[in-house]
């Protein structure tokens, strides 16, 4: 030990690795008042005492985590560097309230569990230790002890940042704040979230969509390519499959471990919030998948944390997921629910991320979910439902409220779930929108059917508008539907090549018109003809092909009309914004509707058959001209451009309810849209 006069006195070794010694009457346990000299085979290191400060966390901040609040979580959980009593260093707090003994262990103290024991605080179930010098970049974990006495290796479960997959550590993150430019999209982006606003999201997963140049950093060629490419193409959104740390990249992300920490297969944090800040620089938002449902069991981990079930449950007919053989957050526990709002806030205040999809809703709103009778428990009431979980997403939904007003929280909720779009105030889950999982089914299962038989399954088509509004809804084509031999979308098409291809242009104009919010997973809209895979880059060579280059071409043209047609849009969620026209011709597979804002009105009229129907009349409300402002089936989009030459009149012939007509040609496989231009 060295003095702080400079006199050196030599330590006492008592044995266990303790070291004793007098640090001087004056200043005794002041971090100023000596340092520690450390003579190793290599080497001299002279150092302050971890031991010398005092107690890191206050009083209040201990009671905050104890009752669960999420803000004390954030600031003071995991490993941060700070200035503690003028020193420099890392000041490192873990939740771990069943372990015999936790010790800090990476990079700077050459991963030795002997150096640096953290303190206990048993207010709060919570170890702590201050350690000077060390610097970002450094690697660390924690090395907890249970009660057996087996030591296990931890990840942070708070760590900011991690190494590399498949190296598990955590990583001290640099907290220098990133220099935003996107103040102006912040300010506005409120108003680009609301129920009456076109949303229309291009899902990516950011490891696949473009094939790495070898030259540092994915998040950089990300932000070079992606904005750009989703503003040209109309998208007002993209949606990252999750980009939190997570051990197997084959789980796309939907198996995180790192809930703070973008994962470093992509680059760094400050790599990722320059993507953001591009993003919002081209006019596009970003939405990230975020997995509160359940996380693996990899023993760097959640799993027994601290030799005890800490973040899942106990119970495996509570704590086990069947389907993906994963653990169960227990959201019951204060603590763990403090955990997941804070990670959620965390992105959505740190990355200025515009909205969070919340994965796998329905998994937790019930306690028998695919589970067989005897796999579970019920809850206090003898029912099905989690009613933790339910408690949970109301809180969460209502936070994201209170703190990131203009912030979206999307569900992927795909049951009948009562409320999910609702209030919290008036008794629903508190989401601002919910996939509508039932429409994408339906409407699949339709146009996997042979033409010839698709008559007899006309209410694919047509039930959606039965729940229309029962929620706010995003129409979902993701991922999920591109994957283990379901078929790209160009490949659940039927016919042959020029009928898939025109069946897919009839059936993205049929979505876009469709009430709700539009989703759309990479590779639809340039007709991939592979399943996707997540190891491999998209097929952008294939736009070669003017089929594949005419389905982006049209992909582009409806995102640009949906954005400016506000009768696509601005009534999304009003039922006064839609009007059947032609709902019941399940013999030619023909529906028909009107769209409207209150002032302009949009006729939107599909034909399911390889039959080009001559002469057919829809009814509609305004006499006069009616321009066709959008066919599938334009040359242009690789169609055999047939149609109305841009141009309907209507006659004095009553049909559906209106006093005049249109007399229409609809091509084979097309979705047509008409806009009243006046009398």
């Amino acid at each position: 030990m060295v003095g702080a006069e400079g006199v050196r006195i030599p330590l006492r070794d008592d044995g266990d690795g303790l070291f004793t010694g007098p640090a001087g009457p004056a200043r005794a346990g002041a971090p100023d008042s000596y340092q520690l000299e450390i003579a190793w085979p290599q080497a001299r290191q002279r150092c302050a005492d971890p031991y010398a400060f005092g107690p890191l966390l206050p009083a209040p901040a201990l009671a905050a985590l104890a009752a669960g609040d999420w803000r004390a979580a954030r600031d003071w959980l995991g490993a941060q560097l700070a200035s503690v009593d003028g020193v420099a260093g890392l000041r490192c707090a873990v939740w771990a309230p069943n372990a015999r003994r936790v010790a800090v262990v990476g990079d700077f103290n050459s991963w030795d569990a002997r150096r640096h024991g953290m303190r206990r605080r048993h207010e709060a179930g919570v170890w702590e230790l201050f350690i000077p010098d060390v610097a970002a970049g450094e690697r660390y974990k924690f090395a907890v002890t249970d009660a057996t006495g087996a030591i296990r290796l931890r990840a942070d479960p708070h760590a900011r940042r991690a190494e590399l997959p498949p190296a598990t550590a955590s990583v001290v993150d640099d907290p220098a704040p990133y220099p935003w430019t996107d103040g102006d999209w912040m300010l506005g982006r409120g108003g680009r979230h609301q129920p009456n606003a076109p949303i229309a999201i291009y899902e990516v997963h950011a490891g696949s969509w473009l094939a790495p140049d070898g030259q540092g950093c994915p998040w950089r060629l990300l932000a070079d390519k992606l904005p750009a490419y989703a503003a040209s193409m109309g998208f007002t959104h993209v949606e990252l499959m999750p980009i939190m740390e997570h051990p197997f990249g084959g789980s796309w992300g939907y198996q995180p471990l790192g809930l703070f920490a973008p994962s470093a297969r992509l680059g760094t944090p400050a790599g990722f919030a320059h993507f953001v800040d591009r993003c919002h620089a081209a006019g596009v938002g970003v939405i990230l998948d975020w997995v509160p449902a359940h996380f693996p069991d990899d023993p760097h981990g959640l799993a027994r944390f601290d030799g005890t079930a800490l973040y899942e449950y106990d119970d495996p007919r509570e704590g086990y997921h069947p389907d993906w053989h994963t653990q169960v957050y227990n959201l019951g526990r204060t603590e763990v629910r403090a955990f997941m709002v804070a990670s959620a806030l965390h992105w959505l205040q740190r990355f200025h991320v515009d909205g969070l999809r919340v994965d796998a809703v329905a998994s937790m709103l019930y306690r028998d979910y695919s589970r067989q009778p005897g796999e579970w428990i019920p809850n206090r009431h003898g029912g099905r439902e989690n009613l933790e979980a339910v408690d949970f997403l109301r809180v969460l939904n209502q936070t994201v409220r209170d703190e990131v007003p203009d912030a979206m929280m999307i569900a992927e909720e795909s049951t009948a779930w009562p409320g999910v779009t609702a209030a919290v105030a008036d008794g629903g889950l508190g989401f601002h929108y919910k996939w509508n999982m039932g429409w994408m089914h339906d409407t699949l299962r339709y146009l996997a059917e042979d033409p010839v038989h698709r008559k007899y399954h006309h209410a694919g088509l047509t039930f959606s508008m039965v729940y229309a509004y029962a929620e706010r809804y995003v129409l979902p084509l993701s991922h999920d539907e591109v994957v283990h031999g379901k078929g790209s979308l160009l490949r659940k098409m039927q016919g042959d090549a020029a009928a898939r291809f025109a069946a897919l242009r009839a059936y993205l104009g049929y979505m876009w018109a469709h009430p709700g919010k539009k989703l759309l997973f990479m590779g639809g809209e340039i007709a991939q003809a592979a399943e996707w895979n997540h190891d491999t880059p998209l097929d952008w060579n294939q736009l070669d092909d003017p089929a594949r280059k005419g389905m982006q071409r049209l992909v582009g043209d409806l995102n640009r009309l949906y954005r400016a047609q506000p009768a696509l849009h601005a009534r999304d969620a009003d039922p006064a914004g839609f009007a059947w026209v032609v709902l019941d011709d399940a013999d030619n597979s023909v529906v028909a509707f009107l769209r409207t804002d209150g002032v302009s009105q949009l006729l939107a009229i599909s034909n399911f058959t390889p039959v080009t129907r001559t002469g057919y009349r829809v009814g509609v409300p305004l006499a006069g001209r009616w321009a066709e402002v959008l066919n599938t089936d334009a040359g242009g989009y690789g169609g055999a451009d047939s149609g109305n030459l841009g141009l309907a009149r209507t006659h004095a012939a009553a049909a559906h309810g209106h006093m005049q007509s249109l007399e229409l040609t609809l091509p084979a496989l097309s979705t047509l849209y008409f806009t009243h231009q006046g009398d």
